[in-house]
């Protein structure tokens, strides 16, 4: 039950710094209004009771001694003289011996104005119906000429002053609360009302003046927000933003000025990968470009000994054998980067119609061919897919991602070529390749597009892998607008091509 009580009071508070801000001002000026009004009704109240007590040490017990030789109803005609000058509601008890032998309250008209003012007198009394516990706590009362407030169950709060009488009684008189109780109520209706107002108003002023005071730290986070949409995972990375408040003297200007300074050593990071990268796809291009002759020079004369018409050792044809597999695999290295390489320089591929369900069939059968232990699935749709690229490297990807499949998963794996038009929305074109081997390991997962990255982690040669075929996968689908993504369980790999129908 806490769990949930502070969760919703998370989800209640206000989350940004302009609501908190404005949230910490009402709360502050709420309590502050709080604090005044309770400070400035007990003060009200401390002042009337204060002029009640000195009312009634003015008035003194005269109305109370009218009853002190009253003991019986038909007395009480002789103290109802008594009630002139005396306030409607004023009260008179005698106690004699701690019993309550008389008790009554003056009566008058309360919405006569003069009788309010006092310039005419009440001119009526009551008797007064008290209970036990009435009469006990005005037994209990000091007789101190001090006033107490006394609640009584048939008259509400009172403030009551206890004298000695000239008999040996107990002289009571006392003042009704309820016009400091009023004044005090009607004093926290009109606090309320005014308190109501200040708050909204101030909610709305400090509203606007908070945003205004965080222009600079909005114009901070516009200038963050570009910076994160900018293309700087590959490619010349310019971050042309920068903030405009830079001044040292405020918060915001703080931050704005250390942004500025991570910004430019971003971008100077981001310069010097891109010339590192530059140099490298050249070195890669110039590479392979120069290698393409000296090995096919080595590849030719291998041949060409091969074929010799003489006897040749044994051992001299075993190592020829060994050239020539190596100058092939060699060959295959060399025009992978290559093809790489000029993907990186931007080189446009071939835009003419491809039917894509062609080439899946073709892939598929070479691939059953290459691997016939595998048991291999294809699931077409009845009508032609149709994309626009490059039908070689096309053919190039889906094979690629078949032999991966076929190379890295035991004998009598399910592979599973499946195409669809129109999948996933926006008109576009699905392309799965999935197995029921054992799956990638996550680690490797995260760098599987990446070059020379084997799924065999001893880098063995027996597969004949390059390490190349999947970034060349990505690299050739990037170019055509579309992207590839792997998900990988146990028992399950699969590779998902999305290409822009035609």
């Amino acid at each position: 039950m806490i769990r949930r009580a502070s969760g919703a009071l998370g989800r209640l508070a206000p989350r940004t710094l302009r609501a908190r801000l404005i949230a910490g001002l009402l709360a502050l000026l709420l309590l502050t209004c709080a604090g005044v009004g309770l400070a400035t009704a007990q003060a009200l109240r401390h002042f009337l009771v204060d002029r009640l007590d000195q009312q009634l040490a003015d008035t003194g017990g005269r109305y109370a001694a009218s009853l002190e030789h009253s003991e019986g109803p038909e007395a009480y005609g002789d103290a109802r003289g008594d009630t002139r000058a005396q306030a409607p509601g004023t009260f008179g008890a005698r106690l004699l011996n701690g019993t309550v032998t008389a008790a009554r309250v003056v009566d008058g008209d309360a919405d006569d104005p003069e009788v309010a003012e006092g310039t005419v007198a009440a001119d009526t009394d009551d008797m007064v119906s008290l209970t036990a516990a009435d009469r006990r706590a005005l037994a209990a009362l000091p007789v101190d000429g001090q006033s107490r407030s006394v609640k009584l169950s048939g008259l509400a709060g009172y403030r009551l002053r206890a004298t000695a009488g000239r008999d040996g009684d107990v002289l009571v008189t006392g003042l009704p609360l309820h016009p400091v109780e009023d004044a005090v109520h009607r004093l926290v209706m009109i606090e309320l009302v005014v308190f109501a107002v200040a708050l909204a108003a101030t909610g709305f002023a400090g509203a606007l003046w908070v945003r205004v005071s965080l222009r600079p730290l909005d114009r901070v986070v516009g200038a963050a927000e570009r910076v994160s949409g900018l293309p700087l995972a590959s490619g010349e990375a310019v971050v042309p933003v920068r903030v405009p408040d830079d001044d040292l003297g405020t918060e915001v200007g703080r931050v704005g000025a250390a942004l500025n300074r991570m910004l430019g050593h971003v971008e100077d990071a981001l310069a010097r990968r891109q010339s590192v990268e530059e140099r490298l796809r050249t070195f890669a291009a110039d590479a392979s470009h120069e290698l393409r002759n000296p090995v096919a020079a080595v590849r030719g004369h291998a041949e060409l000994a091969l074929r010799h018409p003489g006897p040749v050792p044994a051992g001299v044809r075993h190592s020829l054998g060994r050239i020539e597999a190596e100058a092939q695999r060699m060959g295959a290295i060399v025009e992978d980067l290559l093809l790489l390489a000029r993907l990186d320089a931007g080189r446009p591929l071939a835009a003419e119609e491809v039917d894509l369900t062609r080439v899946a069939l073709d892939c598929a059968a070479d691939a059953s061919a290459a691997g016939p232990d595998h048991r291999w699935q294809l699931e077409l749709p009845e009508e032609p897919v149709l994309v626009t690229g490059d039908a070689d490297r096309l053919r190039q990807v889906v094979a690629n991602l078949l032999a991966n499949a076929r190379v890295h998963t035991p004998e009598g794996t399910r592979v599973t070529l499946a195409l669809s038009a129109g999948s996933g929305g926006g008109g576009l074109v699905l392309l799965t390749v999935t197995d029921s081997g054992p799956g990638i390991e996550p680690a490797l997962a995260e760098r599987i597009f990446e070059r020379f990255v084997r799924g065999d982690l001893a880098r063995a040669r027996t597969t004949g892998s390059t390490g190349l075929g999947l970034a060349i996968v990505r690299a050739v689908i990037t170019a055509h607008h579309g992207t590839v993504e792997l998900t990988a369980r146990p028992g399950r790999t699969s590779f998902t091509v999305r290409l822009p129908a035609r």
